[in-house]
């Protein structure tokens, strides 16, 4: 099962936003180092909770100071922007980082309306014209001439040359699933949203309108996993339950710093909390290294992904990469380091 990351630069109490951002840098490296195929970046806008406001920017920094791993968004909210700016700063991308640059593509917000409206005044009808967005694009960051007639079609995405970024469409419902099967692109579903409802159901129409395109003869999905792995079973309940306070804030629409365990001990749990975390703790992905990829190896079967995404997110920065690697080194993922950060 081939294993990436997913990084949203979260927010936690006693940390600023600031350091979160530079988290990301070093989880960055840390998972390079362990084997990791890919590194994503994921966008959202006046959120406490996250800090990866700009994920091109924090591409670039990434792409920089790594080698090997692919770096990409997960991902550019195309309604928000125009085409052509994206295209041009994918261009960039590549030109730092040839043959290792995703560009993941969504439609919805990643924020609330106010913010969306702030990004782009146009943002209620935006998200309508996403396909045309998506069509313009893949021609202008691959170097091809945008359709016949096309007021913009003399236009040319620099810096020009070969090579293009890999292409992705992001969602969470059967939405995406169709776009990605037109433009015959790879497909990621957001599992961690959804808690994987209509993941089967999106990744089986996907697979069924898939469209063969010139970079990709089949379709290919990956499947996006909130999952957090420690050195017990007992220690990863413990800091699961930061992630269910602040599941808890999130159901209720505020978006928060995660709390750390201890705050999340001192919390008074009303019994509706409690079931509610009860519920989150039976789902979740969590456990030992061992215990936590059987999981996303079951999962990636029962779905047919061909990749799984992992975002794990617990509240301190060394669990955080000790998480990743007890993963790599349960998936064997088949470097020196991943044996020396495991021991």
């Amino acid at each position: 099962m081939r294993l990436s990351v997913l990084d949203q630069s979260t927010v936690v109490t006693g940390r600023s936003p600031a350091q979160s951002i530079r988290e990301s840098l070093d989880l960055a490296r840390h998972c390079e180092a362990l084997g990791y195929h890919r590194y994503w970046l994921a966008e959202h806008h006046n959120s406490a909770a996250v800090a990866g406001a700009a994920p091109e920017v924090l591409m670039a920094a990434i792409a920089a100071t790594t080698r090997r791993i692919r770096v990409g968004s997960a991902g550019i909210m195309l309604p928000h922007y125009s085409a052509l700016k994206v295209a041009e700063q994918f261009r960039v991308l590549e030109a730092i980082a040839p043959g290792r640059i995703d560009m993941g593509l969504g439609r919805a917000p990643g924020s609330d309306g106010m913010t969306a409206h702030a990004l782009n005044p146009n943002a209620a009808t935006a998200a309508e014209h996403f396909p045309a967005q998506v069509r313009d694009l893949l021609n202008w960051v691959g170097g091809t001439a945008l359709v016949e007639g096309h007021p913009f079609r003399d236009i040319i995405a620099q810096p020009a040359g070969p090579g293009a970024p890999e292409a992705w469409i992001l969602g969470s419902s059967d939405y995406g699933a169709q776009v990605a099967a037109h433009f015959g692109l790879p497909y990621c579903f957001a599992h961690f949203i959804t808690d994987g409802h209509g993941a089967a159901e999106a990744i089986a129409l996907y697979r069924e309108l898939y469209r063969p395109s010139a970079r990709h003869a089949a379709p290919y999905v990956s499947v996006c996993v909130w999952a957090l792995a420690s050195d017990s079973e007992a220690e990863a309940e413990r800091l699961f339950t930061s992630r269910a306070l602040w599941r808890l804030y999130r159901d209720r629409g505020s978006f928060v710093a995660t709390p750390s365990p201890e705050e999340a001990a001192l919390h008074a749990w009303a019994p509706a909390e409690q079931a509610r975390a009860e519920t989150l703790r039976r789902r979740a992905v969590i456990g030992t290294g061992a215990a936590v990829v059987a999981r996303l190896d079951a999962l990636a079967r029962t779905l047919g992904a061909d990749e799984i995404a992992v975002l794990s997110t617990p509240h301190d920065a060394a669990a955080r990469q000790r998480s990743y690697a007890l993963m790599a080194a349960a998936a064997g993922l088949g470097t020196e380091q991943v044996a020396a950060a495991a021991e």
